[in-house]
């Protein structure tokens, strides 16, 4: 008997997901809906947290006008569990007959990878440009957005470093009250003011290798 613990890959998921509206991707089910309005959204996920609740067992929900995505994981087991996979099948039956249509969820993750010969020397740059926090992994230190939205960064060991071309190039956009706060903590960090002859429209600074990064106003 699976425990309900149990991490499930997703060749074990594969069949009973066959005919779902859930997809098995990066240790998470994914699936999207279109309803016929706002309210109808609305009720398909106040339906979904009524069954939520009697499982005693939540999804991440985005929600806009006339579109649902929901989002599965057992974030204490790390991946996917006997649980998402009970409340994947009542998130079908439920949208099945509230006449949501399924959208495929067409899953996909992506990472900026930074091309250096000292990760150590510039990861506090990054971490401070991007606002993000400092995770360990098997394979290293990454930054993570702290929201779970924006690409996770990583930092790709080069032993001669590249001088041929700008390896990587970033905006970030921040409110115009931010922009000279960010600004000041990137120099903090470590980062040197390439020009401010845009600014406060942006500003282009470099970390110790040379990667340079703009920061903008949400306006510009």
């Amino acid at each position: 008997m699976t425990s309900s613990t149990q991490i499930l890959a997703p060749f074990t998921t594969a069949r009973a997901l066959k005919s779902s509206a859930f997809v098995h991707f990066d240790g998470a089910l994914h699936a999207s809906f279109r309803t016929a309005d706002f309210r109808s959204a609305v009720l398909l996920v106040d339906r979904v947290a009524e069954a939520a609740e009697e499982l005693g067992h939540h999804p991440d929900v985005s929600l806009g006008y006339g579109r649902v995505a929901f989002s599965l994981t057992s974030h204490d087991a790390g991946g996917v569990t006997e649980r998402d996979m009970r409340l994947a099948a009542r998130i079908d039956d439920i949208a099945t007959a509230e006449g949501a249509r399924l959208v495929p969820a067409n899953p996909a993750r992506y990472d900026m990878a930074i091309d250096c010969t000292d990760a150590d020397a510039i990861r506090a740059f990054w971490c401070a440009a991007l606002g993000y926090d400092e995770v360990s992994t098997e394979t290293g230190i990454e930054l993570v957005d702290p929201n779970g939205v924006a690409p996770k960064v990583w930092f790709q060991q080069m032993e001669i470093a590249r001088t041929d071309r700008n390896r990587i190039h970033v905006d970030v956009y921040v409110s115009g009250d931010e922009a000279e706060e960010r600004v000041q903590v990137i120099v903090e960090a470590g980062g040197t003011v390439l020009t401010d002859e845009h600014a406060p429209d942006w500003w282009v600074l470099a970390d110790v290798e040379g990667n340079e990064i703009c920061v903008c106003t949400a306006a510009s």
